[in-house]
């Protein structure tokens, strides 16, 4: 009986062992219950009752022949990045199917409807007016619920090119689109040169109005400088004026004690020096300088005078 119950074990460990897996990193581990589709997120999963699929991106690349207004056939590349929506992963069997290529058979899907609306969006302009980024933004806004609709996620979705399947009108579009940039290029070269002259003329009638009140500075500052230089001579000459009349007024005063009293006359330094040289040497005779009194003054003519009159005194009794 234990051998039986060993061997029960045994057995039961070997299927659960070839049963079950350990989820790897990148994949998402499928089941049904009760009708729809969920994913496992145990490590563990049984492998006859589950679906592995991977868990990463897919880049789909698509060539769409559409047409613009004129029936102008035209070829548009684009490459979409999607991964798995866990959200609505059931929504992604549901297209894809349950297999391994769940992913890229819904992506089959996207093509079509990608292509779908590209030639929709086309056929409403002409050749001249389908733009990559027109297209690109249309696209986005129409797949906003791709998520729900197919389970898939939109990572980035890529218009490479756009251009007219007849090589003629290509060409023409091209040499068009060539003009009409370098047209654009010359008007804003224009333009900065304008600017750029704009600019230099202001910034020169900004150097010559600091040049112009620089001048009125400095003229200015001379003008305060002559009036100081100005009122300093004044003020000079105005104490020049008070000092020779203060020094009148003392002659006046002068004259008038020698006038009332000539004996005063012998005071004076000059007669004080004559007396002095009289007294050292009297037979020499004396010179005595007046010009400590100023030439042509009352005060000189007096004491010339005075002098000469004691010379005449002096001379009779010789």
């Amino acid at each position: 009986m234990e051998i039986v119950i060993g061997i029960i074990i045994l057995a039961a460990a070997i299927l659960i062992l070839a049963e079950y897996r350990i989820k790897k990193p990148g994949q998402i581990i499928l089941y049904e219950s009760n009708g729809l589709v969920k994913y496992r997120k145990l490590r563990f999963y049984p492998v006859h009752f589950s679906l592995s699929i991977p868990n990463t991106t897919y880049t789909l690349s698509s060539v769409v022949e559409p047409e613009a207004k004129g029936k102008i056939g035209l070829i548009v590349k684009l490459t979409a990045t999607i991964t798995p929506s866990l959200e609505n992963i059931s929504k992604l069997v549901r297209i894809g199917g349950w297999g391994k290529d769940t992913l890229s058979e819904a992506a089959k899907e996207l093509d079509v409807i990608l292509q779908g609306k590209v030639k929709e969006f086309t056929e409403n302009y002409d050749v001249e007016g389908v733009k990559s980024e027109k297209i690109s933004n249309y696209l986005v806004e129409q797949m906003k619920d791709v998520q729900t609709q197919l389970g898939l996620e939109i990572l980035s979705l890529t218009i490479q090119s756009v251009e007219p399947a007849d090589k003629k009108i290509a060409e023409a579009i091209r040499q068009k689109e060539a003009s009409r940039i370098l047209e654009e290029t010359e008007k804003n070269n224009q333009q900065i040169r304008i600017h750029t002259a704009q600019l230099k003329l202001k910034a020169d009638e900004e150097i010559l109005r600091y040049e112009h009140e620089l001048e009125v500075k400095k003229y200015q500052l001379k003008e305060i400088e002559e009036e100081k230089e100005a009122a300093l001579a004044l003020k000079k000459l105005n104490e020049q004026v008070k000092r020779d009349k203060i020094k009148l007024e003392i002659e006046k005063e002068e004259m008038g004690m020698f006038k009332n009293n000539p004996e005063l006359l012998l005071l004076t330094p000059q007669v004080a020096r004559l007396a002095e040289a009289s007294q050292n040497l009297k037979n020499a005779r004396t010179v005595v300088s007046l010009g400590d009194i100023e030439n042509g003054s009352q005060l000189v003519e007096m004491l010339k005078n005075f002098l000469g009159g004691l010379l005449q005194i002096s001379n009779p009794k010789k």
